[in-house]
């Protein structure tokens, strides 16, 4: 199925597989790439030396092209870009809009550009400082997410940016694909179907957790890091919410106490990377701290599979998701099912 998106990136199928944090390494995304998708490393979690070795590694698995995600925030973004280049990855994939210096520098170096957006006003801004395309995330979207749905959220921006548009967001089948392409859309973005499958390494206790959620077991939470962040409603998230501010805090406390022994953080670290992401929100004190440590309390349930201390960032698709076939399994799956439903849909079935 060839669409504006497919002739961008050079892949096969009209689907892409977001870059997830801990969970999008190299076996899933090269995974995805040989089935036919644009697979996405997730590099915020990865040291320079690791993230090489990474792309190093997803290369030596497939010859389809794939990409990289990066945050534009990080204050490595300029040398992640430029070992992107140099290790020839096709694409460049962003959480946050990045700066016009980085665009035109992936640019220059034929990088296809891809930021991610939760409003039209982001993808206006991006579009006209040269992004190549949009993946458009709505607030069914798993991780830090916005309010308004995909449904209304991507025609806006289909009718507003004249780039390919890529929906994400309420994502996981066949007949989501068929949807995402009549809304104009050119290929649709799936992170919590791609994690529920055989080729993630997420802990098998971990996506059995995710397999018996319903989708009121999917929530949207500011309880964690004061921002929007859509997640299974675990004991932890329960703690935090069910928490006053007193409470809070002593919980936050022990909890960073112990991260700060897994990740090696020093306090006046933790306490300044809190800060920086308190700009601009009004966080309580066990927020600052439980978002310098967010990156981690992702680790522990999608690497160490310890629901009870981790958060499990999720799309509300997880409540509709009931099995584990591999990325070659479900993208066949998916470009069938919507080959079907555009046959019935014109009636030459």
């Amino acid at each position: 199925m060839e669409t504006a998106f497919t002739r961008l990136v050079g892949v096969r199928h009209p689907v892409m597989q977001t870059g997830m944090g801990w969970v999008a390494g190299p076996r899933l995304v090269s995974a995805a790439a040989n089935a036919g998708a644009l697979g996405v490393l997730a590099s915020a979690t990865m040291t320079l030396d690791q993230l090489r070795a990474a792309i190093r590694e997803v290369a030596a698995r497939t010859e389809a092209p794939f990409g990289v995600n990066l945050r534009a925030d990080a204050a490595d973004a300029g040398d992640r870009v430029r070992m992107i280049v140099e290790e020839g990855v096709r694409v460049a994939s962003f959480a946050l809009a990045p700066s016009r210096v980085l665009i035109a520098e992936l640019k220059e170096a034929g990088v296809v550009v891809i930021p991610s957006v939760g409003a039209r006003r982001h993808a206006e801004k991006v579009a006209a400082w040269g992004a190549d395309a949009v993946v458009v995330q709505g607030g069914e979207g798993g991780g830090h997410t916005g309010e308004v749905a995909t449904t209304v959220l991507l025609p806006q921006v289909v009718d507003a940016v004249d780039l390919p548009v890529v929906a994400a967001g309420g994502f996981f089948d066949g007949r989501g694909l068929v949807a995402a392409l009549a809304y104009g859309a050119a290929g649709v973005a799936m992170g919590t179907r791609f994690l529920l499958t055989s080729d993630s390494t997420v802990p098998d206790a971990v996506k059995a957790r995710y397999l018996a959620a319903t989708v009121r077991d999917v929530t949207v939470t500011r309880a964690v890091d004061g921002l929007p962040h859509r997640m299974l409603r675990t004991e932890l998230v329960g703690s935090l919410e069910d928490a006053g501010r007193a409470r809070a805090l002593l919980q936050a406390l022990r909890r960073a106490a112990a991260f700060r022994r897994l990740s090696g953080l020093t306090w006046r670290r933790m306490v300044r990377d809190g800060l920086a992401l308190r700009q601009g929100h009004d966080l309580a004190w066990s927020q600052v701290l439980l978002a310098a440590n967010t990156p981690m309390l992702l680790k522990a349930a999608m690497v160490d599979g310890r629901t009870d201390l981790g958060v499990m960032a999720s799309g509300q698709v997880a409540g509709v998701i009931d099995d584990l076939p591999s990325c070659a399994e479900l993208v066949a799956r998916i470009m069938k099912e919507a080959e079907e439903v555009r046959e019935r849909l014109t009636g030459t079935r």
